[in-house]
């Protein structure tokens, strides 16, 4: 997965407007950024996840994608690495942002009730760029009819 990121920390900064399954862009006040990405769309890759990893570029991520929105909860069974976990409903909106998962860790995590995508970057990224709630995910899975950001 080789991709870079960009991080628009301030406003005017542009992100390519392009859509691909293979990455996601993010914006919101704080700017914008992109990240390459692995989808995790079948029940047997979302168990995966990011398992057994020692590293991951700064500029990738792990997008779940979930067939329809509900709760959703995540933990950290053996996840070797810190994450940033971003809850996003079914029109890419982040409705929560879980900072600094602990690695191994196998509290739930939960995500809220009304769950369709959940981003998966590193630990600490989202506090550094400025992803909070209402900021918006730019990608084909999301509904291009109803996404807050379309492609």
């Amino acid at each position: 997965m080789h991709a870079c990121l960009a991080l628009g920390v301030g406003a005017g900064v542009a992100v390519a407007d392009t859509c691909s399954q293979d990455s996601v862009a993010l914006r919101g006040e704080w700017g914008q950024a992109r990240f390459s990405v692995e989808v995790a769309e079948t029940e047997a890759e979302r168990a995966r996840g990011l398992m057994h990893r020692e590293s991951m570029a700064s500029s990738a991520g792990m997008l779940f994608v979930y067939p329809t929105s509900g709760p959703v909860s995540f933990w950290m069974r053996n996840t070797l690495i810190p994450l940033d976990l971003i809850f996003l409903d079914e029109t890419g909106v982040v409705g929560h942002v879980h900072h600094n998962a602990i690695p191994l860790d196998e509290t739930p995590i939960p995500g809220g009730r009304n769950v369709q995508y959940v981003l998966e970057i590193n630990g600490g990224l989202a506090a550094a760029i400025g992803i909070s709630e209402g900021s918006e995910l730019q990608h084909p899975q999301v509904s291009q009819e109803i996404a807050k950001w379309p492609c």
